[in-house]
């Protein structure tokens, strides 16, 4: 998922029991002004609204991140920061996005998943810290973003088709996987060499 698909999630959007997260929208950040900050609008393109596969391991973190939130929920008891999300028109009326802003009522409510632990949402400004510690302390020059090159490249070397791939990420068009986010290294390209004369060998074992 694309950073901004990620922090945009509600919990409406995760269906643990069937195991599918629906990808629908994406959130971005404003100048702070007099109702919030954070913005939800439509995600960068038709075909990037989706649905993506929930594998044991990530249903297993998720339950367990859940379990932590409705702790922390009932800790703060009305400490814990409530939230809704408020249309945003034009001069003429049409919907262009929506805001979300702080609420003191529990109507209309909207349940972020990320957020801190007294329910502050703080949008994707959540992972600058934790990357800036990669950069600086294990010296990895990496994004968040990132992490979907990583998948592409991990799935397909697992033998995932390219077009499978592609869909999970929200690409229209395969060459936009195959050229932006397939990595190569000296290693995939001497196993190349090497998976070549495998092949050689069993034909001239054959013939």
């Amino acid at each position: 998922m694309r950073t901004g698909e990620v922090f945009a999630l509600t919990w409406d959007d995760i269906d643990l029991d069937n195991r599918i997260i629906k990808i629908n929208k994406t959130v971005y950040a404003k100048d702070r002004n007099e109702i919030g900050r954070w913005y939800i609008g439509t995600t960068k393109t038709e075909g990037s609204h989706r649905e993506v596969y929930i594998c044991d391991t990530l249903y297993s973190i998720l339950l367990n991140y859940k379990y932590e939130q409705d702790k922390n929920k009932k800790e703060y008891g009305s400490m814990y920061k409530k939230y809704t999300i408020e249309r945003v028109n034009n001069k003429y009326g049409k919907l262009v996005e929506y805001v979300i802003i702080e609420s003191k009522s529990k109507r209309k409510m909207v349940n972020m998943v990320f957020t801190r632990k007294d329910g502050t949402y703080s949008g994707t400004d959540v992972i600058k810290y934790p990357f800036k510690i990669i950069r600086s302390e294990l010296g990895i020059n990496a994004r968040f973003y990132d992490l979907r090159g990583s998948f592409a490249t991990t799935s397909l070397r697992n033998g995932c088709e390219i077009k499978d791939i592609a869909e999970v990420l929200g690409h229209r068009r395969i060459e936009t996987t195959e050229k932006y986010y397939i990595s190569s290294t000296e290693k995939d390209k001497i196993q190349v060499a090497k998976s070549f004369e495998k092949s050689l060998k069993i034909f001239n074992s054959i013939i």
